[in-house]
């Protein structure tokens, strides 16, 4: 009977090109790629959050906690260039006899790196990282699709309908039709006036 056990894999792509494998014991091949349960500088997990759903436009951040190999490279992590770093967990299941993964791990999160803090103390170095999915980069006002011309042209070249859709107040819904203002054209308020005096209506100002 073949013998299988799950391993978690981690694959932290920090900014400055370099790449961080972790896996949760032992070591793991996968492809060209060898995941390690400690990384020579950046050392190992220390504790992991339990993963939340969101609801909305709720996006959950979750933290996993570092313990680097030393302060050079926990200042390394904690450096303002390295947000924004992608990280990538995945649940394989491994072949207990030959050590190779079955299959295709099945990927948990992807993420990105939002803010670091280093604990220091006697005999103690901790770097909390945490991370929240890739798709909060829509909400940010100047990422995603938005209604502007220059959006609208990197999708439609040469088509100026949005040339002069600057400084509109009201929104915009796509994939419906607009809502009724509460302005009047100058013929349909001539209109009601004219009407408003036949019924013997006056306006008193």
């Amino acid at each position: 009977m073949d013998r299988v056990r799950l391993s978690g894999l981690l694959k932290l792509e920090l900014r400055d090109g370099r790449v961080i494998r972790l896996c949760d014991g032992g070591f793991v091949p996968w492809g060209s790629e060898i995941y390690q349960v400690t990384d020579d500088v950046f050392g190992m997990i220390g504790s992991m959050d339990v993963f939340e759903e969101g609801v909305g436009d709720e996006v959950p951040a979750f933290s996993i906690t570092f313990l680097p190999a030393s302060t050079a490279a926990a200042i390394d992590l904690a450096a303002p260039g390295m947000q924004g770093s992608r990280l990538r967990l995945w649940l394989a299941e491994i072949d207990d006899l030959t050590g190779q993964i079955i299959g295709a791990p099945d990927q948990q999160v992807d993420a990105q790196l939002d803010q670091v803090r280093l604990v220091t103390g006697k005999a103690r170095r901790e770097l909390p990282m945490t991370f929240v999915p890739r798709g909060e980069r829509f909400f940010s006002s100047n990422e995603g699709n938005s209604l502007s011309n220059a959006f609208h042209q990197s999708i439609f070249p040469g088509e100026l309908g949005e040339v002069n859709a600057t400084g509109l107040t009201g929104a915009v819904a796509w994939g419906v039709e607009a809502q009724q203002t509460g302005r009047s054209s100058g013929l349909a308020a001539a209109s009601a006036a004219v009407m408003a005096a036949r019924a013997g209506w006056t306006n008193v100002v």
